[in-house]
């Protein structure tokens, strides 16, 4: 712990990153009822604290080392933290980069004057590249995360958080991904004030860290989360672990909507638009706040980074207002009958502050809305639906329904009756250029297709909703298809958004 605090007071950050403003957020205040602030490392000159980490391993290298030049994996801030280290201590830097990484951050990397491989469809492919080419090439390479320098990199922060703050802070949420930002601020802060609660805030699917420590020894993840990249990682690192499982108060999981509203929230207390990784202290902040009934404390959220794709933005407008706790989805059966709609706006509906509503024919006995409401919490949800209930209209709450908000509000055509065979399933793939062509070459000819709809999101990965055909005695074909073909899927046969609209 020593020799760690000691490398965190001797960094050599600034030299290259600046000591980034903490700043209290008055709306965010009022709105938590507790003292809010934010720490901009959304403001270091690379948008993103990974500057912190890299140049202060990068500097602290012989000269043999240097002479070698400098080699990571990244998807994004990692690699622009090491190209702008490179670049200002004048060393080659080379850079294995996804081939899904949006063209923004391609471009970023090699503006800094880093040579960039574009290799594999994630971070783990473009990883295992990087490693053959460390051998092949004898340059340095620079961890993400894992690395004792790098983690007192990042620690610099919780140094200014003290200083800035004079002490005077309850809990500090901070982003988790691999691990070496909280590494860093938690064993910082428990030394010299061991009072201040440190909190991670992960992506429920994205979550390497809190099952970790749930399960005390290191998990591999299956998958994760295509949303907040930039702390996507399958397996913490070994370092951070342990500095984690000594340091760390708890981990907190957010969903993507919180995210999304969470970006929101930031965007209104600093005109700023962060990432979905940088918004993630903030949605922690919220969740906690609300499930803790705090008040009167001072809360800090790690603003950790900026570089967001401009295209995703549509995406996150779409889905804040879930995110925030003020939008419901609804299903409701109508009776279909000449007035039935009529009444149910103008009589049931009345007073309440519709967002959106889709009508379509079911059958000549009944017809299926497709709705939303503004409503403020949970309590309200469960109010409404009883009371549509008691109006004698059956209805189900999509508000939590994935299929149903990435895919069923965009469609439009209802049910056919032809497909009396189809199974439903979603899609992940890599989103590239001609990527939506070859899923579909890749799907073969095998099955009739009897529904698809797909979206561009300004994600690193498109999402498919594809029905097909399937008789009986395939099934059991269809299966050992899908899992050769190689992209992540779920069926969704029996989502009952389906089955009421599909």
């Amino acid at each position: 712990m020593q020799k760690l605090i000691r490398q965190i007071l001797t960094s050599k950050v600034y030299e290259a990153a600046i000591e980034t403003p903490l700043e209290e957020a008055p709306g965010l205040s009022r709105e938590l009822n507790n003292r809010i602030l934010l720490k901009r490392e959304d403001l270091q000159p690379i948008f993103s604290f990974k500057l912190r980490g890299a140049y202060n391993k990068i500097a602290h290298l012989s000269e043999p080392e240097k002479a070698c030049g400098v080699i990571t994996a990244s998807a994004g801030n990692h690699a622009q933290g090491v190209a702008f280290s490179a670049q200002r201590l004048e060393l080659r830097a080379l850079i294995v980069m996804p081939a899904t990484t949006p063209e923004i951050k391609v471009a970023a990397v090699k503006a800094l004057g880093a040579e960039v491989i574009l290799h594999g469809d994630n971070y783990s492919e473009a990883a295992e590249r990087c490693t053959t080419l460390a051998e092949e090439t004898g340059m340095t390479y620079i961890h993400p995360f894992d690395d004792e320098l790098v983690i007192a990199g990042q620690g610099t922060v919780a140094d200014e958080l003290l200083r800035q703050s004079a002490g005077k802070i309850d809990a500090v949420f901070v982003p988790v991904g691999g691990g070496g930002l909280i590494a860093g601020i938690a064993s910082y802060l428990k030394a010299l004030c061991p009072e201040v609660k440190v909190i991670g805030v992960e992506p429920l699917d994205s979550d390497a860290m809190y099952q970790s420590l749930a399960a005390n020894k290191r998990i591999t993840l299956e998958s994760v989360g295509i949303f907040a990249d930039g702390v996507a990682v399958r397996k913490i690192g070994k370092l951070t672990f342990d500095l984690c499982r000594a340091h760390v108060d708890e981990i907190v999981r957010v969903n993507t909507d919180e995210l999304c509203g969470a970006i929101k929230s930031v965007y209104q207390a600093t005109r700023s638009i962060v990432e979905p990784a940088g918004a993630l202290a903030m949605a922690g902040i919220r969740q906690y706040v609300r499930q803790n009934n705090l008040s009167g404390q001072t809360l800090v959220a790690i603003n950790s980074g900026a570089n967001m794709n401009f295209e995703r933005l549509r995406y996150v407008s779409e889905r804040t207002l879930t995110g925030e706790g003020r939008e419901s989805l609804f299903a409701v059966t109508i009776p279909e009958k000449p007035g039935a709609l009529r009444h149910f706006c103008s009589e049931v509906l009345d007073g309440a502050n519709i967002t959106e509503f889709n009508y379509r024919l079911a059958d000549r006995r009944q017809a299926q809305l497709f709705m939303g409401v503004s409503i403020d919490s949970g309590t309200e949800r469960d109010a409404f639906s009883a009371r549509l209930a008691a109006e004698g209209y059956q209805n189900i709450d999509l508000t939590d329904n994935e299929l149903a908000k990435t895919h069923l509000r965009y469609m439009i055509g209802g049910r056919s009756p032809q497909a009396t065979r189809e199974r439903l399933y979603r899609f992940w793939f890599p989103e590239r250029p001609g990527a939506l062509s070859r899923f579909l070459a890749d799907m073969g000819a095998d099955w009739n297709i009897s529904l698809f709809h797909y979206r561009n999101q300004g994600g690193d990965y498109g999402r498919v909703l594809i029905g097909l055909e399937i008789p009986t005695e395939e099934a059991t074909s269809l299966g050992r298809f899908l899992d050769k073909l190689g992209y992540r899927f779920v069926e969704e046969s029996a989502d009952p958004a389906y089955q009421m609209f599909l």
